[in-house]
């Protein structure tokens, strides 16, 4: 897979799983923070499943593409915990993907920077 698909991948689920995460942590101020009974109530326990669920599931898709990207960047163990774990925490993934987004670049610029130095040693050029 190449690396920027991997990264788009990456970047999509992290948006999904936090606006999944916030949503389902609306929909339980519905479900607990109302009188049982009431419509407000049914919709909150109603979304909470259907949300939970869904966020449960592209959790998981979550977690697969977290940790191919941090170990294609080669990020060391603690912050690579902390990527992966931040589709649990509201807002985490958001802040999680800026930082991913980061070391990404910082990755690609060294990894072009060595492909163009390789290349002036060999005398061959790239367009």
């Amino acid at each position: 897979m190449k690396p920027s698909v991997l990264l788009t991948g990456y970047r999509v689920m992290a948006y999904v799983t936090a606006v999944l995460l916030i949503a389902l942590c609306l929909a339980m101020v519905g479900k607990y923070g109302w009188p049982v009974g009431t419509d407000v109530q049914r919709f909150g326990e109603n979304a909470t499943t259907a949300i939970g669920i869904a966020h449960g599931w592209l959790y998981m898709v979550y977690l697969v593409l977290a940790l191919l990207i941090t170990r294609l960047l080669r990020v060391p163990v603690g912050p690579m915990l902390l990527v992966l774990l931040a589709g649990t925490i509201p807002f985490g993934a958001f802040f999680a993907e800026h930082k991913v987004v980061q070391w990404f670049r910082a990755w690609n610029t060294a990894a072009s920077g060595s492909a163009a130095g390789a290349a002036e040693e060999t005398g061959s050029a790239h367009s």
